[in-house]
This record gives structure tokens, C-alpha cells and sequence, in this order.
């Protein structure tokens, strides 16, 4: 996919300019600004819930097999006997 170079960017901007005027154009790049840093924090927070679920899936796994490995212990235990 090719990158926007300064020429694009610059009709780009030339071509809002015109549809939205001066007026607009300031209050308009405020609120793309922060739909972006909204669209970061929210995925960023997602990211960091996949980390803490998948940390939290390996401690039950872990505890479930000290679970089972102190179950066959007693269950050796109980045949000793």
C-alpha cells in the first residue's frame, strides 16, 4: 500500500480546507485528534485485558495441576496403607 506523501497531504488538506473553511478546520482537527487518542487508550486497554486473562487462564492451569498432583499423592498415600 503506497504512503501519502507531502504533495497528497498537502491537496488533501487544501481540498478540506475548502469544503469545511477556516472556521471549521481548527475544531475539526481537535476532534480527529482525540478520536484517535480515544481509539490508543481503548486499544491499549484491550491489549492489557488479553495479558491479565491470559495470566490469569495460566495461574488456574497451574493450580488446577497442584490440585490434581496432591490428589494422586493421597490417592498413593491411601494404597500404601
Amino acid at each position: 500500500m503506497p504512503r501519502i506523501g507531502f504533495p497528497e497531504l498537502a491537496i488533501i488538506l487544501v481540498i478540506a480546507l475548502v469544503i469545511f473553511g477556516p472556521g471549521k478546520l481548527p475544531s475539526l482537527g481537535k476532534s480527529i485528534g482525540e478520536t484517535i487518542k480515544e481509539f490508543k487508550k481503548a486499544s491499549s486497554e484491550l491489549m492489557s485485558d488479553k495479558t491479565e486473562a491470559k495470566t490469569d487462564t495460566q495461574a488456574e492451569t497451574k493450580a488446577e495441576v497442584n490440585t490434581e498432583e496432591t490428589k494422586k499423592e493421597e490417592t498413593k498415600k491411601e494404597e500404601v496403607k
